[in-house]
C-alpha cells in the first residue's frame, strides 16, 4: 500500500496553502473538459480511499490523470476546495465535493434500451452503482432476451417502454440499439419525461433543450485514436 505522506508530499504547492473551505459553491460553472477532468478525478479519488488513502497532492492526483498540478489545482479551487500545506487535500473531502458538483452524491434511476452485446456488457458494470446510478429495468425486442435477468436487472418488452417510464420516472436512460431505431427510442423517452441520455447508437440524437444527451459513437472515438497514433512524435 503506498503511504498518504508519499501521495501528499512533505510541502504542497502554492495554490494549496489556504485554509481549507466549507462554503463551496454546489453547482459551479464548469467547462465541458473541466468536467471531464473532476470525472476522472472522482475515479481516482475512490481509488485512494479504497487503499485507506486519506491525502493526495495537486501533483500525484495530476499524474494519475495525465495532467498538470496547476490544473488540477484551478480544477478543484472552482469547487471552493482548497487544500493545507504540507498535507494536500483531503480524499473524502475532494469525492463528497466532486460527487455533489457531478450528481454522484444523489441516487438516479436509469433504464437502458438495447441488450445487445453492448447493453449486456453495460448491465454487468458495476461501476455505475459505486457512483450512484441504479439501472432499474432494461428493454429489447429480442424474445430470446425477454424475460433474462442481467445482473439483477429484468429485461423486459421495449412494447412496455412508456408504460414503465410513467409507473417509475427514471431521471436517465441508456440507449444502445441500432442507428435506425434511436430516434424513435429518444422520442418515447423525451415524452416519458427522462432528463438525460447517454447514446450510444451511431447516431446523433437532436433533442429539446431540457433533455440532456450526451453522443458516444465507438467509431468514430476509434477513429480519433488512429489519428492521434498517427501524427507525428
Amino acid at each position: 500500500m503506498t503511504n498518504p505522506g508519499e501521495l501528499s508530499g512533505e510541502r504542497a504547492s502554492s495554490g494549496e496553502s489556504a485554509t481549507e473551505g466549507d462554503g463551496a459553491p454546489s453547482k459551479p460553472e464548469l467547462s465541458q473538459p473541466a468536467v471531464g477532468r473532476l470525472s476522472l478525478y472522482y475515479r481516482e479519488l475512490q481509488r485512494l480511499l479504497e487503499s485507506e488513502i486519506g491525502s493526495v497532492n495537486s501533483k500525484s492526483l495530476g499524474k494519475m490523470v495525465n495532467v498538470s498540478p496547476a490544473v488540477v489545482r484551478r480544477d478543484l479551487s472552482s469547487l471552493g476546495t482548497i487544500g493545507r500545506r504540507g498535507v494536500g487535500y483531503d480524499v473524502q473531502t475532494l469525492i463528497d465535493r466532486i460527487g455533489a458538483v457531478l450528481g454522484s452524491g444523489v441516487q438516479w434511476k436509469v433504464v437502458l434500451i438495447g441488450v445487445g452485446s453492448l447493453g449486456d456488457a453495460l448491465l454487468r458494470y458495476r461501476g455505475f452503482e459505486r457512483l450512484g446510478f441504479q439501472v432499474t429495468a432494461a428493454f429489447d425486442s429480442d424474445p430470446k432476451r425477454i424475460g433474462e435477468t442481467i445482473a439483477g436487472v429484468p429485461i423486459l418488452d421495449v412494447a412496455e417502454l412508456d408504460q414503465v417510464l410513467q409507473q417509475h420516472r427514471p431521471e436517465l436512460a441508456i440507449v444502445a440499439v441500432p442507428a435506425e431505431h434511436a430516434v424513435g427510442i429518444a422520442a418515447k423517452l423525451v415524452q416519458g419525461s427522462v432528463s438525460g441520455i447517454l447514446n450510444f447508437a451511431p447516431t446523433t440524437l437532436k433533442l429539446p433543450p431540457q433533455v440532456a444527451v450526451v453522443n458516444v459513437d465507438l467509431a468514430s472515438e476509434l477513429q480519433r485514436l488512429a489519428f492521434r497514433v498517427q501524427m507525428p512524435k
